[in-house]
């Protein structure tokens, strides 16, 4: 039963980042560890941060809406 209610919550959290736009850290770091295992891997504030100027000053700090 903890298994599966763990199994939601990752599913629920993966879910909202994917909503507002936040790319996994976790496939980040699987990502950095396959593909370039000799580069070093940003913190997890570190890439949230990215990932947010990224998505929200892209523009020239303009935010772009759809709605």
């Amino acid at each position: 039963m903890l298994k599966k209610i763990q199994n939601i919550l990752g599913y629920r959290r993966q879910f909202i980042s994917l909503l507002v736009g936040v790319p996994s850290y976790e496939k980040y770091v699987e990502h950095m560890k396959k593909h370039h295992p000799g580069d070093p891997v940003k913190s997890r504030k570190d890439f949230f941060c990215e990932a947010q100027e990224a998505r929200y000053n892209a523009k020239g700090g303009k935010v772009s809406r759809c709605c």
